[in-house]
């Protein structure tokens, strides 16, 4: 619904103040967080979803939600802050970002690891999701947002005409 309230995906650590194009805390291209407050609420949806899709694609590539019911249940008890708009994945990165250090059995929670990443421990998998997030939203950033223009400057310092 694209009329519903849609809250800024910001963490707090910005990066693109210093240079990023995409900023590693929430993902959002520099020009979204720039005019975050000029957006209606349908432009919102529609990067919050874009994210949220990023977002969960990371996440299931190397875990998989085995009961939703007692992930809800566990992020409720253990009030963990999620959007419950988002699908399930996006709740376990909420659940993992929260106290993945604290998580002994991930299937008392509701996901398990695949079976390729069951040596890594969740803070270590944790870091590797949100890096692959981050390389995702940057890679959609360069083949759809960034203009060939953008680096005619850096071609004519190398040289060029």
């Amino acid at each position: 619904m694209l009329d519903r309230p849609v809250k800024t995906p910001c963490i707090g650590v910005c990066s693109t103040g210093i240079g990023d194009v995409v900023c590693r805390g929430c993902k959002r291209f520099a020009h979204e967080v720039i005019h975050w407050n000029g957006y209606s609420n349908a432009q919102k949806a529609i990067i919050d979803q874009r994210l949220a899709d990023f977002l969960s694609q990371c996440v299931s590539n190397k875990l998989q939600v085995i009961d939703k019911a007692l992930l809800a249940w566990q992020l409720e008890v253990q009030q963990v802050r999620h959007n419950p708009a988002h699908d399930e994945y996006c709740w376990v990165f909420a659940l993992l970002k929260a106290g993945a250090g604290q998580i002994e059995d991930s299937n008392a929670f509701g996901f398990e690891v695949d079976l390729r990443y069951r040596d890594i421990p969740l803070l270590a998998l944790r870091d590797m999701i949100d890096q692959e997030f981050y390389i995702l939203s940057e890679a959609h950033h360069q083949r759809y947002i960034q203009t060939p223009d953008m680096f005619a400057g850096a071609n004519s310092a190398e040289g060029g005409a």
